[in-house]
């Protein structure tokens, strides 16, 4: 999953508008919700989750710590 820069949204912005994050979700294919300005969420469509291959057993919370930590480096990178 590549991040890009324009899928960053505040938790405020995604809590009074989920609808048009669900649609940038649509098109974009991931939306990453910021908290404190540090990535804390990712909101993906359910079957991009399965494209990932790391369902298995894992609890959604878990696939999504894992989504972030693999992508870590690009949000370091963006704190710069």
């Amino acid at each position: 999953m590549n991040i890009n820069i324009n899928n960053l949204v505040s938790i405020s912005e995604a809590n009074q508008n989920f609808s048009k994050i669900a649609r940038m979700v649509d098109q974009n294919g991931a939306a990453v919700i910021l908290k404190n300005n540090k990535p804390r969420y990712v909101l993906i469509e359910y079957s991009q989750l399965e494209k990932e291959e790391i369902i298995g057993d894992m609890e959604v919370e878990d696939v999504a710590k894992n989504i972030l930590s693999r992508h870590m480096k690009a949000f370091e990178e963006l704190a710069k």
